[in-house]
């Protein structure tokens, strides 16, 4: 293992979006020698383009994105004076996804699309080295994919955890110990060499996986916002920056909508006592939020998170009644299609279930396939209601505190809830409501929880 001294630096699309944001976030890097894996996402826009592209199949509409992602990394190319050696780098990276591209036009195959995503994280590894190296900087670019090792779910693979751990040491951990390295987040490789992708927001739990395998003492995450809010502060404008939260604190309002991290991210760094930190790449001055196991007095309301684009499954059949295995039935026509049930309610009758196109392959196609749909329509009445929104109230000692519901509630009176789950978890407390009445209620809700100091 390294010493205890390695922290992980992951920068997000925004932090390297432009030649202005990658020499800040170089200059982050240089600022700590501890920092001496970098772990980046593709460019700001590069993934939306790159999506769009494996769904072309018009020539001329192919060349226009093909055209709008050279850009991109060419501007920062031109920055760095041209380097030889990576310009030849990202021509060629550019030339296989022309390639990649037009197979993509005859042939949908999913390990194609993971591949071509895959080339917006290679070229930002590439461009950030070169700027740690303008900047006097010893570093050099790794193809992460020589040891983040996955299953061939593509779209969504599945990092397989002591191949990771036994390759990082082989490969990756030696040339940590006098040099940065720079490496991508979001894909891996299955026992095929194959190209995967850990789906949309991977580039978090890869910097937390070699997090792991490495020993690292930290994760950072480099982003556009200075640290975690209580809220969305476009949603309630008294939104206050969260100078430290639990694991547990941090997984529910990664679960739950906050962008800033990836849901996954807290695993790795729960299992090894990780801290994880985040921060703005623009304005590393101001601090940040810092993910610790435990943190002294936690308080009764910590966040709100919201939670876009959700849908609301309602199951209706008799055979509920006083009957066994329709549960058991459901769920496994639900695993069959690799589809993971984010909340549930049920009556004598009824089963309503809550899914989420996160949950969805790094292409994001739906969740609801008609052949699915097809299935539970074997043995009950399905009614699927879209474009619903969750907003989940995060703290401690929710389940088990008097007066939590009656002051969620009071706020709850003129809105139209569609579903509420409370008690499975301490932490949090969920209503799921029309995309129209979320403002108004996180604002309220905010007010009420956070603002009010009669609650």
């Amino acid at each position: 293992m390294l010493s205890d001294s390695l922290v992980v630096a992951k920068f997000g699309g925004t932090s390297v979006a432009n030649s202005e944001a990658l020499a800040l976030s170089a200059a982050i890097i240089g600022a700590d020698t501890r920092r001496r894996l970098v772990v980046v996402s593709a460019a700001g826009g590069v993934t939306n383009l790159l999506v769009e592209l494996t769904s072309v199949i018009s020539a001329e509409l192919r060349y226009q994105l093909l055209k709008d992602i050279a850009t991109i990394q060419y501007r920062m190319l031109d920055a760095l004076g041209r380097p030889a050696d990576v310009a030849a780098i990202i021509d060629g990276l550019l030339s296989r996804m022309a390639v990649l591209s037009e197979r993509l036009a005859e042939d949908r195959s999913k390990a194609l699309k993971d591949e071509l995503l895959a080339c917006g994280e290679l070229c930002s590894s590439q461009l950030f080295a070169a700027t740690l190296r303008q900047q006097g900087i010893n570093a050099i670019s790794f193809d992460v994919r020589t040891v983040m090792r996955t299953d061939s779910y593509f779209g969504r693979a599945e990092p397989q955890l002591e191949m990771i751990a036994h390759l990082a040491q082989l490969h990756l951990a030696p040339l940590l110990k006098d040099q940065v390295v720079v490496t991508q987040g979001f894909i891996g490789r299955d026992s095929e060499q194959m190209t995967t992708t850990l789906g949309r927001g991977g580039s978090d739990y890869s910097a937390a996986l070699l997090a792991e395998a490495l020993g690292a003492i930290a994760v950072e995450i480099w982003t556009d916002v200075a640290g975690i809010y209580s809220t969305d502060p476009r949603l309630a404008a008294n939104a206050k920056p969260l100078a430290e939260i639990s694991f547990n604190e941090a997984a529910e309002m990664a679960t739950f909508g906050a962008k800033v991290l990836h849901p996954a991210t807290i695993l790795p760094a729960v299992r090894r006592g990780i801290e994880v930190f985040v921060g703005s790449s623009r304005e590393p001055e101001r601090g940040g939020t810092w993910i610790r196991n435990r943190i002294n007095n936690p308080p009764l309301y910590r966040a709100i998170a919201v939670r876009r684009d959700q849908t609301l499954v309602t199951l209706h059949s008799l055979q509920m009644l006083h009957a066994r295995g329709f549960l058991a039935e459901t769920f496994a026509t639900l695993a069959r299609h690799k589809i993971s049930v984010d909340l549930i309610t049920t009556s004598e009758v009824n089963v309503a279930l809550t899914l989420d196109k996160t949950g969805s392959d790094s292409s994001g196609e739906g969740l609801l396939s008609d052949q699915l749909l097809t299935e539970l329509a074997e043995h009950c009445r399905v009614q699927v209601e879209q474009n619903l929104v969750l907003v989940a109230i995060i703290g401690n000692r929710i389940a088990s505190t008097p007066g939590v519901c009656r002051q969620v509630f009071e706020v709850l009176e003129q809105v139209n809830v569609r579903m509420i789950c409370q008690g499975a978890s301490p932490h949090n407390l969920c209503v799921l409501v029309n995309e129209q009445e979320v403002a108004s209620l996180v604002a309220a809700l905010h007010g009420r929880l956070f603002e009010d100091l009669s609650a």
